[in-house]
């Protein structure tokens, strides 16, 4: 399990690509040490680390990973951001993260606003009912807040702070951007029981 506060990025020195999926080599100064088979989650993704250097690792993305995400158009240069999962006695700053990406949606637009910025986004077809107003949202692997919904533009903005904005690729995005999301998984729980007519 994550918690949505990216506590690095990374850079991809190589991609490869087969008929199964894709491989990246991210170059990651200071977030190591790596051990084979741990959980990294990049930009929202929980992936496995395969191959490993003191500053670098490899993950593997397969094919339904590539469907469901942005890791399809990822090249090399991409700032990536990096969480480990939370530890057992971790300090839980955000909200439960899977790391399993249910979506990708686009950067509609960018507005600074004083020291902070607002993003933006588009509600996904079929994703609408799980965005709310102050609820959590994860956008490329960060825990944030929905600050206001717009439902007749079938969009949703999120306020950025200077932190964020500087120490994730929050400062890279450009409107039309893809990328990944991550509904809160509390909401689809509860929408699973009421579907079964367990609440009342």
């Amino acid at each position: 399990m994550f918690t949505g506060i990216v506590t690095g990025t990374g850079t991809v020195t190589d991609v490869t690509t087969d008929a199964d999926g894709r491989r990246l080599t991210i170059e990651a100064e200071g977030f190591g040490p790596f051990e084979h088979g741990e959980s990294i989650a990049v930009n929202g993704v929980c992936l496995t680390v395969e191959e490993y250097g003191s500053d670098w690792f490899s993950v593997f993305t397969a094919s339904e990973t590539l469907d469901k995400t942005t890791f399809e158009q990822v090249s090399t240069g991409w700032t990536v951001n990096l969480e480990r999962p939370l530890a057992a006695d971790g300090r839980f700053d955000g909200h439960v993260v899977q790391g399993h990406v249910d979506t990708t949606t686009t950067v509609e637009a960018i507005e600074q606003v004083g020291e902070d910025w607002t993003f933006t986004f588009a509600q996904p077809t079929g994703y609408e009912g799980y965005i709310a107003s102050k609820g959590s949202v994860t956008i490329d692997g960060v825990s944030l807040t929905v600050a206001d919904i717009d439902d007749t533009a079938g969009t949703f903005d999120i306020a950025i702070i200077p932190t964020t904005y500087a120490e994730t690729r929050f400062g890279e995005y450009a409107v039309g951007d893809r990328v990944n999301l991550e509904v809160d998984v509390i909401a689809k729980y509860v929408e699973r029981l009421a579907s079964q007519g367990d609440l009342s």
